[in-house]
């Protein structure tokens, strides 16, 4: 098998699961019944980067909250797709609506709702602290938690080998 930074040449989509991805998986209820999650401002940051750089980027979710409706309108995330309960579903009718081949997606996924998909893409990921089943089936593990930089990890890993990071576009937010 190939070095997975090979595979990194081709990826031209992106797509996060959100709770334990994009935050440590942690929800705190408020007595009013919202959903509060943390995030990571350099995960945020790569996010919108990678965006402006050109790349496609998706959230697929069964979470639901506005908090992460919010987070993703303030990074300008416009294909976020929550409360999903079939995440191949969804998956298969965005590689169509944007006509991508499998093998251009990195996914980063955490737990079991993720494997299907993971097992479809052309990079599967994920953070450090992800279910066995789903290490088990990435080609790669960040070295990073959910919520604490994973998502950073892998955007620059494949901005850095296709020539992209630190570009013209790095500087401002």
């Amino acid at each position: 098998m190939n070095n997975y930074k090979e595979d990194l040449t081709g990826i031209t989509t992106f797509i996060f699961d959100y709770d334990g991805v994009l935050t440590n998986g942690v929800v705190l209820i408020t007595n009013t019944g919202d959903q509060l999650r943390t995030g990571f401002v350099k995960d945020g940051y790569a996010l919108q980067l990678a965006i402006k750089s050109g790349y496609r980027v998706a959230v697929i979710s069964g979470g639901y909250s506005e908090s992460m409706r919010h987070r993703c309108n303030a990074l300008k995330l416009t294909d976020v797709f929550l409360g999903v309960e079939n995440k191949m579903e969804v998956f298969e009718e965005y590689l169509k609506t944007h006509n991508l081949k499998p093998e251009e997606v990195l996914y980063m996924g955490d737990d079991i709702p993720d494997y299907q998909v993971m097992q479809k893409v052309g990079m599967p990921v994920c953070p450090a602290d992800a279910s066995v089943e789903i290490r088990n089936i990435s080609r790669y593990i960040s070295h990073f938690n959910g919520g604490e930089g994973c998502v950073r990890d892998v955007i620059e890993q494949v901005m850095k080998v296709q020539g992209k990071w630190m570009n013209g576009n790095a500087f401002h937010w």
